[in-house]
């Protein structure tokens, strides 16, 4: 039987017209507010108040889950995330815009967690790998599309919300044609977000988790500018960047399915010594077009990777809170990564960005050899 069911699918193609929406807001949202010249403070702050609404939404979707149910959490997801777009053409000001960004990180987070946490259930620990394989390359594949639609597009702001906010509610329809059950939680006790994230047993994932938003988050936010320093042209930054997303595309299947086969751990251990070795690379000078492929294919593949470890350490009606807490985690690293990093960059070199990937992978490496032998049976078999 295939894992591919009727919901899943239904769900990922939700799941894309969201993600190419989210991807088509993050890009313009700093330009509008630059061409209305807010000061580049009240730019970060806004794009803050995003992260923040991450957070916030992370934390309070468990509830609504276990309350509501997949599918209603699903459209109230969407609705708020809606909301967000549609009310940025309102007013254009600080203060209205960081409101809505707020509101907008809410309803992103909120999706992420339902729709993860949806897979979660709906697979086994022989399948969550794959699973979560497929939820990353429809992420990235929406991220790269919402880029192409930006550079073939106009992008005033009030020609972009209408069709924007459109894709926003058009995502709500797939779910409307089937039910997403959760047969592990709903008739379990509540279960919170605190106690997942100091679980002795699942540490390595949420460790895995919050070394992955690090990584991303440094390589997402910093890369631009480290080649931008470089000398790279602004069309050769876009294809190198691409050239890293579109590996973490194609690395997906393949290390998703290695983990099903072959157990999380020796996989982790592979990716995070790889991510090592091509941050290496970078600092050497090597050929740059297979150097970032690797590092893409490496480092954009921890997450569902460090992800499906996590969860195969609890009791099935753990999955949603262990799912929130290790969303958190990733944010956490996000935010934090580029942050110390970006402060690095500019009191030495450029070169601290790939010397503090490599710093903090190695960190992890030496979590995962001190993992003897193989991982036991998956306690969340069913």
């Amino acid at each position: 039987m295939s894992i591919y069911t009727r919901p899943v699918l239904l769900l990922l193609c939700g799941l894309l017209l969201l993600t190419l929406a989210i991807a088509v807001l993050n890009t313009l949202v700093p330009l509008w507010l630059a061409h209305e010249n807010l000061p580049t403070w009240q730019v970060g702050m806004v794009s803050s108040s995003y992260f923040t609404g991450n957070l916030l939404g992370t934390l309070i979707t468990g509830a609504l889950i276990k309350k509501l149910g997949f599918n209603r959490s699903y459209y109230i997801a969407s609705i708020i995330f809606a909301a967000g777009c549609a009310g940025l053409g309102l007013m254009v000001g600080f203060w209205s815009w960081f409101a809505w960004r707020f509101i907008a990180g809410v309803g992103c987070a909120m999706i992420w967690v339902v729709v993860e946490s949806a897979l979660m259930c709906s697979g086994t620990s022989r399948n969550r790998g794959r699973l979560l394989a497929a939820y990353m390359m429809v992420y990235y594949v929406g991220t790269v599309a919402g880029q192409l639609l930006v550079s073939k597009v106009s992008t005033e702001l009030m020609n972009v919300l209408p069709w924007v906010t459109g894709i926003v509610i058009t995502g709500i329809l797939p779910l409307i044609f089937t039910r997403i059950v959760n047969h592990h939680g709903e008739q379990q006790e509540t279960t919170h977000v605190w106690p997942m994230l100091r679980l002795r047993h699942a540490r390595l994932g949420v460790n895995g988790c919050i070394i992955s938003g690090i990584v991303l988050g440094s390589l997402y936010g910093l890369m631009p500018l480290y080649l931008n320093h470089q000398g790279v042209s602004d069309s050769g930054i876009g294809f190198w960047m691409a050239v890293m997303v579109c590996a973490g595309i194609v690395g997906q299947w393949p290390i998703g399915k290695l983990a099903d086969r072959f157990g999380r751990l020796l996989v982790l251990r592979v990716q995070v010594f790889v991510v090592i070795m091509g941050c290496m690379a970078m600092l050497s000078n090597a050929a740059m077009g297979p150097t970032l492929f690797v590092l893409g294919a490496a480092g954009f593949t921890l997450y569902p990777v460090a992800m499906a470890w996590a969860c195969e350490k609890v009791a099935p009606h753990q999955l949603v809170a262990m799912n929130q807490a290790l969303l958190l985690s990733y944010t956490i690293g996000s935010l934090l990564g580029p942050t110390l990093t970006a402060s690095l960059m500019q009191s030495y070199s450029d070169s601290l960005l790939f010397v503090m990937i490599a710093s903090v992978s190695f960190i992890y490496l030496m979590m995962l050899l001190r993992k003897a032998g193989e991982h036991p049976t998956p306690v969340a078999h069913a």
